[in-house]
Formats: structure tokens, sequence, C-alpha cells
């Protein structure tokens, strides 16, 4: 009865602020916006007025509204989002409004009002395109410094745990707002040397991308290292591996258009300077000493910690590429059970993306020589996270577990500053040496948890982080692979039923061994290539059943699935015939 009549209070009050905002602000589409999501916020408010609410009732990805009440253990995690200033006067967001399923540019925005929950301050907070204030574009215009997130702000008050946590909940979003945001790199090289592209040519590159295509120039310094438009951005890995971080998009026939239309981009300008690119995981002919190295700050200081605490750091760093893909989930139940199925299936990934067989000119008896790096990267920010798959784990295990990864960097005054062994927890107390005293901002956690590399990655969103790069049809695929998986309520319970009585010495054994055997990996009875092929069915179902005649996109898989091979192995052999062992022609057969 009384969440009825919460019910018709919520109503009346909604039909009569709106209708009264409609009469006086009838000609400004944007703060009507503002004035619907006032009205949401006034929802939450009657919402999460009431002690006895049960939380799980809401807690499925059917339901609409753009807000989501994440519980944990019978109480609710409140989103504290403080506002906050930067150093330029402009406030910087931390927002509950609009999340995207792709890593985010920060945006201006605003904040209204506050609420209490759990006796915990929320500031809600509107990105100022939501209000209708949207910047003219101006060609080549040139943005922030790139630091992972935009200049660090002045904390308002002391993080804490829950606010930490509340972060990562804020990514929960209803299923009809779920996006799929896909990230590739690759390698440019020179086409008559099959030398790497020289950083001066990549500024070439980034400065004819920007003038011909209106891109916006992202600097450090007074050095070029990126670009962004609307909500795609193009940045730099520490050897100059080109990336595309795309935008959140609804469907795979706008990624993979997405993909085209960066090609052809980057194609027309760089074939004018004589630059190709390649497919693939794994620099195939030259060593470390060959890649330059790329002018920016949190690659030095990753450079000089690397070798620390693992032998193949810096050749993840300069010499592998990937392609992954960005998911959501709609609360935090769901986020465990896309985290488990992703985790489990990952190594099955890496068997159907093999692509990387070859080192220095050679093979290397791998077929995924860049998932191999990652075993002996740094232990302590990779791996296949067992604790995942623990009855207690949840948002607030995630950020224990995060709390502990030593730090690599903090962004202050446009600069890195090296905080190499460190905990954010160290952090969070005020005891980091190079900062004494300092206490860290959301941003700074927002970086924090871009330097840890697991196998499956959670942020707002979850990243699935287990193929190589590749030519670009499997650019598409590998987001296929995964939505259809992911993304339909069907296949996810199967996957979770199937891989349910998995022991994590069996999860680990896969990682272990994909890399050089792919699917031929022995598991259980029989194969892995046996595994693969239920898998895929269930990704190519689940794509049917979301009704957007996706599943065209997963071709490229079915064919691995078919005969077994994976491309390394397709590689390989045109080495032992076709090339006469030379990994030359390989620069023409994934060249993009």
């Amino acid at each position: 009865m009384a969440h009825g009549i919460r019910t018709s209070l919520l109503t009346a009050t909604s039909r009569a602020s709106t209708f009264l905002l409609r009469i006086f602000l009838h000609k400004h589409q944007g703060i009507m916006d503002l004035a619907q999501a006032c009205l949401n916020a006034i929802a939450c408010m009657i919402w999460l007025s009431d002690t006895e609410f049960d939380c799980e009732s809401v807690d499925n990805c059917q339901g609409g509204g753009s807000m989501a009440l994440v519980c944990k253990a019978g109480s609710s995690y409140c989103i504290r989002s403080d506002i906050t200033q930067g150093r330029t006067g402009q406030n910087v967001a931390f927002g509950v409004v609009n999340n995207v399923a792709a890593p985010t540019m920060k945006e201006k925005s605003v904040g209204f009002f506050s609420l209490s929950c759990n006796n915990e301050k929320v500031a809600w907070k509107f990105p100022l395109e939501t209000l209708g204030f949207r910047g003219k574009r101006r060609n080549g215009v040139i943005v922030a410094a790139s630091p992972p997130t935009e200049d660090a702000v002045v904390a308002t008050e002391p993080l804490t745990k829950e606010d930490l946590v509340g972060y990562l909940a804020s990514g929960c979003k209803p299923k009809e707002n779920w996006r799929i945001g896909t990230e590739h790199e690759k390698f440019g090289f020179e086409i008559k040397t099959l030398q790497p592209m020289k950083y001066e040519q990549i500024a070439e590159l980034l400065n004819g991308i920007s003038e011909r295509f209106d891109w916006d120039k992202v600097m450090e310094g007074d050095k070029i290292i990126g670009l962004k438009q609307g909500k795609q951005s193009i940045s730099l890995e520490p050897g100059g591996q080109f990336e595309l971080s795309g935008a959140p998009v609804e469907t795979l026939h706008q990624t993979c258009a997405e993909v085209n239309s960066h090609l052809y981009q980057v194609k027309a300008v760089a074939e004018e300077m004589g630059i190709g690119f390649l497919g693939i995981g794994f620099q195939p002919k030259l060593g470390i000493k060959d890649i330059p190295v790329m002018p920016k700050g949190r690659y030095e200081i990753m450079r000089n910690y690397m070798p620390k605490v693992g032998s193949l750091g810096l050749d993840m760093m300069f010499r592998t590429c990937t392609v992954q893909v960005n998911l959501d989930f709609c609360s935090e139940a769901d986020m465990i059970r896309k985290f488990r199925a992703g985790l489990a299936l990952q190594p099955i990934a890496t068997a159907l993306f093999a692509n990387s067989p070859f080192t220095e000119g050679k093979p290397n008896g791998y077929l995924s020589m860049r998932s191999q790096i990652w075993t002996d990267t740094d232990k302590d920010r990779t791996g296949m996270l067992p604790f995942v798959f623990d009855n207690s784990f949840g948002f607030e295990q995630y950020v224990d577990y995060a709390l502990d990864v030593p730090m690599y960097f903090v962004y202050r005054k446009k600069k890195y500053i090296d905080c190499t062994g460190m905990t954010f927890r160290d952090f969070m107390a005020g005891n980091l040496p190079c900062i004494p005293g300092e206490l860290p901002n959301l941003n700074d956690w927002e970086n924090h948890l871009t330097t840890i590399f697991p196998e499956v990655r959670l942020k707002r969103y979850l990243e699935m982080r287990g193929a190589d790069g590749g030519p670009w049809r499997r650019l598409c695929a590998l987001p296929a692979f995964w939505v259809g998986l992911l993304y339909d309520e069907v296949s996810l319970q199967s996957i979770l039923d199937m891989t349910a009585d998995w022991t994590p010495e069996e999860r680990q054994v896969l990682r272990d061994k994909v890399p050089k055997t792919g699917l031929k990996t022995p598991f259980r009875d029989g194969l892995l290539w046996h595994v693969a092929e239920d898998v895929l069915k269930l990704a190519k179902d689940g794509l049917e059943r979301r009704g957007f005649k996706e599943s065209g996109f997963l071709n490229e898989v079915a064919e691995v699935v078919r005969t077994g091979e994976t491309p390394a192995e397709k590689l390989l052999e045109l080495y032992k015939g076709k090339w006469g062992q030379s990994v030359d022609p390989v620069f023409e057969e994934l060249l993009y």
C-alpha cells in the first residue's frame, strides 16, 4: 500500500512539475531535459525513503528508467558524486547520467541539489550537453592534455571506500541503455622498409586526420598524442600502436561502420605518406630496441617499473596489439554473472582470435604470443581473478582488490608523478611519499583502474581483454562474439550453466595452455575446440534473438571453429610454404 501511495505521489508530482515547466520553458528543450532529470532524482528520493524497500525486486535487466538501485547484503549503495572544480574553474563530471559502455571523455557539468541516503551525501550532476549547452566545433581545436581522465580536480572532502564502490555501481543501467564499445590497436609501418612509424610521422598523420576529418587534437605539452571526435578517440600506445576507442553504439552494424570509417580516414592520410597498418597481435619482425618510444609521461614511468615485476612487461608495452569490447550491466548481480562468464570463456576467445605466432622474423612457438606475454608482465595486476567466483564477490570485493594493486602514477598539474610500489589504499590514508599528505579524488581512482590488466576488467562497464589484434573483419567479429553471449539472457545463463562446475585449476590451465595450443588444448574428455563449437552456437543464437540481423559478423569465427585452425596456424602454414620462411609477406597479408 505504501509503495502504491508513493507511486501515485511520484506520478502526480511528475505530471504537475512537467506541466508547469513546459509552460515556462517550452522553448528550451535542453532545460526540459534537465527538468526530467530532476524529476528522476525526486523519484529516487521517494524510492529510497522506504527502509523496507526490497532492492531485489528491481534488480533485473528488463525494467526501464535511468536510475538503478544497487543493493548489497540488504543495504543500498548510494552513489555519492562530489561536484568538484578544476583549476580552470570549470566543473568536472562524475556523472550517473548518460553513462556509456566505452571509456568516456570528461564533460563539463553542473550540479543542482543533493539528497541523503544511508547518511551519505549524494550530489547529482548533469553534463552541460544534457542541459542543451553545446559548444561550437572548430576544426583541429586543441583539447586538454591526455591523462586517462582530464586534469585532476580538487576533492571537496576525503573519499571513502563507499565512494569507490559507488563509482563502480554508477555504471548500472537498464537494458535498453546498454551499448557496445569496441577498441582496437594496429601497428603502423613504412611500406617500403617495413620499419615502424617514428613519432614525427605519427604526429603528421594525426595532424592530417584532424585537419581533413575534423577531429580535435589532444596534446601533452607541445606534443600531439591523440585525437577526439564526439565519443570516439584515437590514442597512442607506448610503441606507437595506433588505437581507436570507439563510441558506445547500439548495434554491431554501427560498430563495423565505425571501424570502416576510421580505417578509411587513416588510410586516406597514411597512404599519401607511404604508411601502412598491420592487423596482428605481436610485432612479427622487430625487437624492442627497434621500436620508437612515444612522448607520453605515464609510459616513461611504466617503462622504468615493468622490468622490476616481470620479464615480458616491455614486450607488452611496445610489441602487442589487441581488440576488445566493453559491455554494460544492469545491476551488481548482472555484473557478477557477466564477469564470471567472461573470465571462464576468455581462453576460448584467445584461441579463436590467436594471431601472433612470430617474433623477430621467426615462429615463436606460440599461437598467441600476445596472450603469453601477459603471464609474465606483472602478476599483481593481471590474470584470471579467481576471487570473482567467490560467493562474496561484488563491487566491494573488486574495490578491495584494486586498492591493493600497486600504483603507477598520480596526475597533478598536467604532469605524471611516479608513485610506483605504493597502493591506492596507502593513497587513501595520505601515505604516498611522492605527494605526502595529499588525498585522492575520483579522477585518481578512475586513472588507477586503467592500470589494472586482468583478462576481464571492471570499470563502470566490463572489458573483454583476451583477443589478439587482427584484420578488419575480426574487429567486427570480436564484439559480435561477446554481445551474442552476454547481452542475451538465454545464452548468458547457458554459459553459466556450462561452466558452473569448472574448477579454478581448470580455468587456470586453459589460460596457461591456450596461447600455445589454441583450440587443440585438451579439456576434460576432449578438446577446447568442442567446447568452442557449443559456445559459438550460443553466441549466434543470442545475436539472432537480438533481432538486428547481426549473426553474419560471426562468419570469421565460424570458419575457425569449423576447421579447428586458428588464424595463427594459417599464418604458420604460409610461412612454411608460400612465404619461404620469411615473415615479410605478413605485412601485405594482414594490411588494413
